[in-house]
Order: C-alpha cells, then structure tokens, then sequence
C-alpha cells in the first residue's frame, strides 16, 4: 500500500507498540504489518483468521493503538482504497507482450513485474525524510559497520565497497575467521550497525543488533516485515518488498535502497567526498586497473 499518512501514523504506531502487546495482539499485529492492503476489505473475522488469533484480540489491538474498535481501525486503509493508486498501463501492457511470446514468456513477465512491484512497494513506504536523518546518522558516525550473511552478504559487501571508495569509516562483518559479535566488541554509541535479514531471519544477525544495542550503537535495520527483530526497536527501520514467483527472495529492492541511501550519505557529506571518489578511480586507472578502450 502506498498511503503514506497510513504508513507513517497508524502502521508506525502499530510497530512502535509491538513490544507492548501480548503475545496474541502481537500476531494480530504482526499480520497487518506484514498485509496492510488486506486491512480496508476484511472484516475483523477474516483478519483474526488469517491472523490465526481471536476476533476479540483484533479489537483490543485496535485499541491499543487509538482507536474505538475495528471498524475506526479499518476506516483510513478504506479511505486509501477509495482514493487509488498509481497506475501504470503502459507497463503492463509490456507485461503482457512478453508473456505471448515463447514457452518462458510468463516466468519472464512474472519475474519482472515482481520487481517493479517490489521496488513501487519498498519506495512508497520510504520518505525521504527518512533516508536524510538516516544518511546525516551514518555521515556523522566513527564507524559504519555492515552486516549480511547468506544472500545478503553480497548486497552488504557491494554497499560498503562502493562507500569505500570515497569514505574510511564503512567496515564489513563478519571478517574472515571471525564472528558479528567479535567485530562489535569495542563498537559503541558513536557508531553505527546496518544490519540486514530477511524471513527467515538469521540468528547471527540477530544476536548482533541485541549486542550493539546494548552497546549503544546506533541501528539501522533492513528487512522484509515491520515486525522483523532488526526493525523493531531499530533507530532507522527500512522494509523492503521481497516477492518473487521463484523460491529465492529477490534482492532488488534491497540493492535499490542500499544505493539510494548511499547517494544520500554523499549529498550530507562534506564536499571532500566527491573529490575523494574521482581520485580513487584516477588512481585506478594510473595503475592500469581498469582497461582502457580509447
């Protein structure tokens, strides 16, 4: 859903009292985070089904946010509904066109228009405000440290590569030979942790925000669900949209925003860094690194 007065009033609100609930609320909870576009047409049976908890554990949820009952709950997603969202025809007509030709058509259709989708969900629940008081955090901070395992090792290692090249203080873990915990060991309320994981949540990542925080350090968390551990409690919380028809979860969105925050990091910077970046890659060349074709 792309409301951004629901996105940053009554789902922020929900995430904020996560901690708060029991352990049944927090499920009714936990399920409109993860499917807020179900919210403006379910009624409350349907919510507390899928949900897999009570009917009267929605409407307490409800009102542990603000609200009378379900229905003044339900109402401003009904409103989003009513108002629409963007459309983009011509984009599935394209869609459409590739899925007619060949015996791969649809699985090449569904892969992109799983991205599109997933890069519109992700950025219509980001504000920029969002990404600047990120971006002045991190620019601001000793030292950045960048942590994925598994498949987002990778998206993790290209964030702080690419930082590197003009900036000192971005550091990967886990190191070679050793642990998150261990390269957080003397981290503390001047640094700053950008930890990513998705469902299913990696318990090193996990282990590690608990340490940083109780160091002090600052978190920035990205993951798939609001309710995931490295968002709830987190400094700054991104959630991106993971969806895909294959049984990967897509790195788009995550690569997508990961850059996008970096851009921003550079434009809080001081001027020095984008004179820094050209000097790196002009030493590149010096050293015969990258291959001429003039």
């Amino acid at each position: 859903m792309n409301g951004t007065n629901i996105s940053n009033t009554i789902l922020d609100r929900l995430a904020d009292e996560l901690g708060a609930l029991t352990p049944e609320a927090r499920k009714a909870a936990t399920y409109v985070l993860e499917n807020p576009q179900d919210v403006g047409v379910s009624t409350v049976r349907e919510i507390a089904k899928a949900a897999q908890v009570k009917p009267n554990t929605v409407m307490r949820m409800a009102r542990q946010v603000g609200f009378e009952g379900y229905d003044d709950f339900r109402e401003p997603f009904r409103d989003e509904i009513r108002r629409g969202t963007v459309s983009f025809p011509d984009r599935v007509r394209w869609l459409q066109s590739i899925r007619a030709h060949g015996e791969l058509g649809g699985l090449y259709a569904d892969m992109v228009g799983a991205m599109l989708s997933n890069i519109e969900d992700t950025f219509g629940k980001i504000s920029e405000i969002d990404l600047k008081a990120a971006a002045e955090d991190i620019w601001a901070s000793r030292q950045v440290f960048t942590l994925g395992v598994g498949v987002n090792n990778a998206n993790a290692r290209n964030f702080t590569y690419l930082a590197s090249t003009g900036m000192k203080q971005f550091h990967m873990i886990p190191k070679a030979g050793s642990t998150p915990v261990d390269d957080l060991a003397w981290a503390d309320e001047q640094d700053i942790l950008i930890a990513i994981t998705c469902k299913p949540y990696r318990s090193e990542v996990v282990e590690a925000v608990k340490v940083a925080r109780e160091q002090g350090v600052k978190i920035i968390g990205i993951s798939d669900s609001p309710a995931s551990p490295v968002i709830v409690g987190s400094d700054h919380g991104f959630v991106v949209s993971s969806d895909t028809p294959q049984f990967f979860p897509s790195s788009v969105s995550t690569i997508s925003l990961l850059e996008t925050l970096l851009s921003f990091v550079i434009a809080s910077a001081s001027d020095e860094i984008p004179e820094r970046v050209e000097r790196f890659h002009a030493r590149r060349h010096q050293l015969g690194i990258y291959e001429d074709m003039e």
